[in-house]
């Protein structure tokens, strides 16, 4: 087994595989001002096992096209639509977020909540636009900075880890200069990272390295988690996922 398929087991079987919320997810909606209606055609890009996919396809009664590269977080989300009979208004798509096929203004909002670092931020807003329609919604959590000032261990891991972390200012700019307006923005509170992300991942570690038992790969990724939760629980005042939410202007 890679190392990949070593992240997707120890995630699959998660709620989330990022810190958020369903009352987060509704809060973005209620800021971006989208309304019900089946008219209303979102992409759910980097979207996982589904926990944003299904608050939209439901509180929105949109279409939701859900997009993850690992057929393995799709499956899961697939079921899930279908005991919740929202299937109809539910596509899985398998691919990249980085090659998106999709034609140019066929969505009318984006959305990502703890995906877009994979391929960075200003990348995937610039990448994204297009596929929106003038005026449509671009919602998206990302790695941010809630102080000016920070513990150096704080700064040292999510500058290795992520170099695009930053304030919510900077954020806003990048928006900006890539041709959207900020209509919103939240930061998530420490419960979207430890009640509904770190937690129910650390009651899976046992299960996980029961699995995989003498592979050093295995422990090593156990450990590395296992130290981004402590440095979470000692500083979360300073660091947190940004919640964006921008208008496409006109051209």
């Amino acid at each position: 087994m890679d190392d990949l398929s070593l992240l997707v087991d120890l995630h699959r079987d998660g709620p989330r595989q990022g810190p958020g919320g369903v009352e987060e997810t509704r809060l973005a909606i209620r800021l971006s001002g989208l309304r019900p209606g089946p008219q209303l055609r979102i992409a759910d890009v980097g979207c996982g096992t589904g926990a944003s996919t299904l608050v939209l396809a439901e509180d929105l009664e949109a279409e939701v096209v859900a997009v993850d590269f690992l057929p393995d977080f799709l499956t899961p989300l697939e079921a899930e639509a279908r005991a919740r009979n929202l299937s109809h208004r539910i596509t899985t798509h398998a691919a990249s977020m980085e090659a998106l096929t999709f034609a140019d203004a066929s969505f009318d909002a984006i959305w990502s909540e703890g995906a877009i670092y994979n391929m960075g931020f200003a990348h995937g807003v610039q990448s994204w636009r297009r596929f929106l329609k003038h005026g449509g919604i671009l919602a998206v959590s990302e790695l941010t900075w809630l102080t000016q000032e920070r513990p150096a261990e704080l700064t040292e891991h999510w500058q290795r880890a992520y170099p695009e972390v930053d304030t919510a200012a900077a954020k806003m700019a990048v928006l900006e200069e890539n041709g959207f307006t900020p209509v919103g923005y939240f930061a998530l509170s420490p419960r979207c990272w430890l009640d509904n992300y770190y937690r129910p991942l650390q009651a899976r570690f046992a299960g996980f390295l029961s699995r995989h038992d003498g592979d050093p790969r295995a422990a090593e990724l156990v450990a590395a988690e296992q130290v981004e939760i402590a440095l979470y629980e000692r500083h979360a005042a300073h660091v947190s996922y940004g919640f964006y939410i921008a208008r496409r202007t006109a051209e």
